[in-house]
């Protein structure tokens, strides 16, 4: 186990859980920050740091050679309330502007030379037909402003000598959790269907190929600014239902309205209904392979 730690915010999530599994297979000193750091398995070389989700001590990051900031309530973990619209908020926003005001505080010499931020392709809005890359401007609405938001913070480390990478996460498909967990559930039921019109486009990217982009963000000084990672193909709603009750072997019978989905979700109603038509252009400009580019690939590993 050698060299300066890296410091990763939300160590027991999906993303973080994975991305950890690579770097302690590499043997890498690892500094793992949780609210909940009993659930953090002990080894050589690894330390688990206990925060409230917002405010990290800066000890913590502290002679860190790197961060990996991921932590964040889930967007569709409740009702969409306002407290927890604001707790969505809080948990990026203001732990990232706290985040960046430790590394402010620390020596320069002991400052992490990396931060890898998470973000979202919620950034991008509702925009239909567009076809986006990681150079498209924003769009509107929660997320995008949120999105709009979260990287401003973080780049403000790079005031202090900090390369800033920005991780525009699209859907993350594993079986562990998030979305195609839930979603496999309902259709497994035989419950599942297209989301409105299902005409909408709809970037994912598969578990591995997130964990790789984080990896290689933290290590290649070109990854600098903003990324899209997402998958090379994205697909429309009702293709991703298609595919996703073909390997499931289940039938797609049931669509849920628009209505009922704005019913149910009010203002973030759009983050479903909504169209991202996104390509992940600098990643794959910088040579970068996906080890899943079309959701077949995807979907097949994680439920075949």
């Amino acid at each position: 186990m050698g060299g300066a730690p890296v410091v990763v915010t939300g160590a027991t999530g999906l993303v973080g859980s994975a991305l950890v599994t690579r770097l302690r297979a590499e043997g890498r000193a690892l500094r793992l920050v949780s609210r909940s750091p009993r659930r953090i398995a002990d080894g050589p070389g690894v330390e688990a740091v206990g925060w409230d989700g917002i405010s990290l001590a800066g000890e913590a990051l502290d002679g860190a050679g790197a961060v990996v900031h991921l932590a964040g309530e889930s967007i569709f973990g409740g009702l969409p309330t306002r407290a927890r619209r604001e707790r969505i908020w809080s948990s990026r926003i203001d732990s990232t502007k706290a985040l960046v005001e430790r590394l402010r505080e620390l020596p320069p010499g002991r400052r992490p030379g990396r931060l890898v931020c998470a973000s979202a392709v919620g950034f991008y809005g509702d925009r239909g037909e567009e076809e986006l890359t990681d150079a498209s401007p924003p769009g509107t609405g929660f997320l995008a402003d949120l999105c709009v938001a979260w990287e401003a913070e973080a780049r403000r480390a790079a005031e202090l000598g900090v390369r800033v990478a920005h991780l525009r996460f699209g859907v993350v498909l594993s079986h562990a959790g998030g979305a195609l967990a839930a979603l496999a559930r309902v259709f497994g039921l035989g419950l599942g269907g297209r989301i409105g019109d299902g005409r909408q486009w709809f970037s994912w990217i598969h578990l591995d190929d997130v964990v790789g982009l984080a990896h290689r963000a933290l290590d290649d000084i070109d990854f600098t600014g903003a990324f899209a990672a997402v998958a090379p193909a994205p697909v429309r709603n009702v293709d991703f239902t298609r595919e996703l009750a073909h390997a499931l072997h289940r039938p797609a019978l049931l669509p849920a309205p628009a209505f009922a989905v704005r019913l149910a979700l009010g203002e973030l109603a759009g983050e479903l209904l909504g169209s991202r038509r996104v390509r992940p252009a600098r990643a794959q400009a910088l040579g970068h392979r996906f080890a899943h580019p079309e959701l077949p690939s995807a979907l097949a590993a994680e439920l075949g």
